[in-house]
C-alpha cells in the first residue's frame, strides 16, 4: 500500500508484517513498530488511511536497572517486544515515516553452537568408578575374547563371497548373552577396513532387527530404504527386493544384510524367512544374509521343507560361556584395575556359567557388586575392594525378586509344571504354546521323576493358579486344550529359582 507521510508528498511502499518508523516528539529517534494490518476509517469523512502495529522498543531505550534482567549484553540499537497499555495500536498511518531494517540479533553467517564446557568433564573419581564404567554393556572393549574361532570363520565366509561375487547365507544361533551380534559386527568393522585398504571388493552393509519391527512384513520396508533410500509399503517393497536381487546385472556391489532377532520374522506362510533365504542363491543378487537367532534347530523346528533347504550347511552355533571365559571377559574388562578379589571374580562366573552362559549378565552382577562396595567403603574398615560378600549380595538382589520367591514357595506340581513350559519352549523354539503341548512335556517330566502325574483337569488348575499369580500370561475366557501359554519373567529366572530348590 502507498502511504503519503504529514507534511512531505513522497508516497511509501509499504507492506503488512515489515518494520516501520512512526513518528514522535524526538525526531531522530522515532518509535520502531510492526506493521499488522492497512485499512481505511469509514467513519471519518475523507476515509483516512489507520493502520494497526505492533510496538518494538531499542535497547538503549530500556530503562538502565532493568537492563541486567536479559542476562546478555546486546547491540544498543537491538529491539525487543514491547505491551504498554497506554500505547495505543490502532495509529493514523500518515505518521508512518518509512519502512526500517531492524538489526539482526546475530550475524546473517553466525552458525548455532553448543556451549563449550567450563570445566572439563570429570573423570573416575576411584578404582571402583573406574571399574563400574569398563564393566557396563555399552563400553566397547579393546578385543572381543573366546570368540576367536567364530570371528574366523565368519570372517573367512565373507570375506570369500566378496572375493568370488557371490551370495550366501550363514545361520547363527546361540543363546542370549553369548556375543553373536557383538562378533557380527566386528567381522564387518575389518571388512569395512580391509574395503578401504582396497584388500577385499567394496560392500554396502545393511542391518535389520526384527525386535525393533512392529510387524514381520516391515523388514521389507527397512531393507529397501537402507538400500536405495526409497519409502514403500511392504507389498511394493518386496516387489522392489525381488526385482532388485533377481535381475540380472542389476547389482553393482555385493550387499551384506544382517537379520538379528530371526525368530521374530516367522509367519505362517514363512514367505519372510523364504525370501531371506532364497534372494542369496540367485547368482546376480551379489547379497550375504547373516542371521542371527537364539533357537540352535529353528530351522528344523517351525520351517518347513522348501525353506530349510534354502538354508544350506553354513551354520555357526555360538555355545553359552563357560566360567573360564566369563572370567576371562572380566578381567579383560579391567586390565590392570584391582578392583576385585581373585575368588570373587571366579565366584560370579561360576554362578553365571551354571545358570545361562550370559556375560552381560556377568557383567551387570559384577557392576553392582563395585556399587555395593563402594557404598562399603565409607564405613571404617572396610577393605576398598570386592569380596566375596559383595558379589553373593549383588547375585542376591538380582535374582530375588517377588516372582522368583513365588516361584520357590510354589508346590511340586506346579514347579513341573513351569519346567515342562521351558522344555516345550526349548523344544519348539518359540516363547508361546498351548496348553496341550505344555501337558504333554509335563507328563513326561513326571514319569522321568517317578512322580504319578495329574490329569487334565487338574493340570488346567495348576496352570489358571499360576496365571492368577502373574506368573504366566494366560489367554482369558478360555479353558481349553488350545489354551496359549506365555512366561511373564524371564526363562533364566524360572531356570535360576528352580535349580535353587
Amino acid at each position: 500500500m502507498n502511504v503519503t507521510s504529514k507534511g512531505c508528498s513522497t508516497e511509501i511502499h509499504i507492506q503488512v508484517g515489515q518494520f516501520v518508523l512512526v513518528e514522535r516528539d524526538d525526531d531522530e529517534n522515532p518509535n520502531v513498530a510492526k506493521l499488522i494490518e492497512l485499512f481505511e476509517d469509514d467513519s471519518e469523512p475523507h476515509f483516512k488511511k489507520r493502520a494497526r502495529v505492533q510496538w518494538f522498543i531499542r535497547f538503549c531505550e530500556i530503562p538502565v536497572h532493568k537492563q541486567h534482567l536479559l542476562g546478555r549484553r546486546p547491540d544498543a540499537q537491538e529491539i525487543f517486544w514491547y505491551d504498554y497499555p497506554a500505547c495505543d495500536s490502532n495509529i493514523n498511518a500518515e505518521t508512518i515515516t518509512g519502512p526500517v531494517r531492524p538489526k539482526p540479533r546475530m550475524p546473517p553467517c553466525a552458525t548455532p553452537q553448543i556451549r563449550s564446557r567450563n570445566l572439563a568433564a570429570q573423570g573416575p573419581a576411584n578404582v571402583l568408578e573406574e571399574a563400574r564404567l569398563s564393566l557396563h554393556v555399552s563400553a566397547v572393549p579393546d578385543s572381543l575374547p573366546c570368540r576367536e574361532k567364530e570371528f574366523q570363520d565368519i570372517y573367512n565366509f565373507v570375506e570369500s563371497k566378496l572375493l568370488d561375487h557371490t551370495g550366501g547365507c550363514m545361520y547363527i544361533s546361540g543363546v542370549p548373552g553369548t556375543g553373536k551380534t557383538a562378533t557380527v559386527h566386528e567381522v564387518i568393522h575389518c571388512l569395512q577396513q580391509a574395503a578401504k585398504a582396497n584388500e577385499v571388493p567394496p560392500f554396502q552393509f545393511i542391518e535389520v532387527n526384527g525386535m525393533k519391527l512392529t510387524e514381520p512384513h516391515q523388514v521389507y520396508v527397512q531393507i529397501l530404504q537402507k538400500m536405495t533410500g526409497q519409502k514403500a509399503t511392504a507389498n511394493h517393497a518386496v516387489e522392489l527386493l525381488a526385482k532388485q536381487f533377481c535381475t540380472q546385472g542389476s547389482a553393482q556391489e555385493t550387499t551384506v544384510l544382517l537379520v538379528d532377532e530371526l525368530d521374530l520374522l516367522w509367519t505362517q506362510k514363512q514367505d519372510i524367512m523364504y525370501n531371506l533365504f532364497d534372494w542369496p542363491t540367485h547368482k546376480e543378487a551379489r547379497l550375504v544374509v547373516l542371521t542371527i537367532a537364539n533357537t540352535m534347530d529353528l530351522p528344523e523346528r517351525i520351517m518347513m521343507n522348501r525353506v530349510s533347504s534354502r538354508l544350506g550347511l553354513t551354520r555357526m552355533s555360538f555355545q553359552p560361556y563357560t566360567y573360564r571365559q566369563l572370567q576371562q571377559i572380566v578381567v579383560s574388562r579391567l586390565k590392570d584395575l584391582k578392583a576385585f578379589e581373585d575368588d570373587a571374580i571366579q565366584l560370579v562366573a561360576r554362578k553365571v556359567a551354571a545358570l545361562s552362559g550370559d556375560a552381560r549378565r556377568c557383567l551387570d552382577i559384577c557392576r553392582r557388586a563395585t556399587e555395593i562396595c563402594e557404598f562399603s567403603c565409607q564405613k571404617p574398615g572396610s577393605p576398598g575392594l570386592v569380596t566375596v560378600a559383595h558379589l553373593l549380595q549383588a547375585v542376591d538382589e538380582m535374582f530375588s525378586s517377588s516372582y522368583i520367591t513365588a516361584i520357590k514357595n510354589s508346590s511340586i506340581m506346579e514347579q513341573s509344571f513351569l519346567r515342562a513350559i521351558l522344555a516345550e519352549f526349548r523344544r519348539s523354539g518359540l516363547e508361546e504354546a498351548t496348553f496341550q503341548q505344555v501337558y504333554r512335556q509335563h507328563v513326561e517330566l513326571c514319569r522321568m521323576e517317578g512322580l504319578p502325574y495329574p490329569t487334565m483337569s487338574e493340570t488346567m488348575a495348576v496352570c489358571s493358579h499360576l496365571g492368577s499369580c502373574r506368573l504366566l500370561l494366560v489367554e482369558p475366557s478360555r479353558n481349553d486344550m488350545l489354551l496359549r501359554v506365555r512366561l511373564n519373567i524371564s526363562q533364566g529366572d524360572v531356570l535360576y529359582a528352580l535349580k535353587e530348590e
